[in-house]
């Protein structure tokens, strides 16, 4: 199955389930968290993760949805990125991982993600659209999945120099 690429808002995901770049504690947070939280019900929401907390870093669990279109919200800590040799690229894949691999053993067939760890977290974004992008190919080549990586600012990456030449081809053709 393939890899889809899309620029939006990741709460309008209509499939199985989206994943929320969280903090460890599960608590409602600001950017795609925060958002997700408010398009879920943040009450709900709260309530639902509160005796899941908390969370290792690159660690997954689920909720429903509840308000949102998607029927699961998937909860995964990405790092905090310090200098790239603290294990951050191996603790950021785990997160990809591990969230795809719940939804398998849920039965799910569909899963959207943001591009974890590179907003307040401070991962660059080459390099988190990097492992992403690797992290999710390889897993779904082996179990298929329709995955779709939502993208917040497809513009900004592509004029990112950051950004390696053949993902900002990807982006080009996958998002058209």
């Amino acid at each position: 199955m393939p890899l889809f690429m899309k620029e939006g808002d990741i709460t309008k995901f209509e499939g199985d389930a989206i994943v929320n770049a969280a903090n460890t504690r599960l608590k409602m947070g600001g950017g795609v968290c925060g958002a997700i939280f408010r398009a879920a019900g943040a009450r709900e929401l709260q309530d639902a993760c509160d005796p899941l907390a908390p969370i290792s870093t690159g660690e997954a669990v689920i909720t429903p949805g509840f308000s949102l279109p998607a029927k699961y919200v998937i909860h995964t800590a990405g790092p905090v990125y310090e200098d790239g040799r603290r294990g951050e690229e191996e603790l950021l894949r785990a997160s990809y991982t591990n969230s795809l691999a719940l939804a398998r053993d849920k039965g799910l067939h569909s899963v959207a993600f943001p591009l974890i760890s590179s907003g307040i977290y401070g991962y660059p974004i080459g390099e988190a659209l990097k492992t992403a992008i690797d992290s999710i190919e390889t897993f779904i080549s082996k179990d298929p999945l329709d995955v779709t990586l939502y993208l917040f600012s497809a513009k900004k990456y592509l004029q990112d120099e950051s950004v390696p030449k053949e993902i900002r081809e990807l982006i080009r053709e996958k998002l058209g």
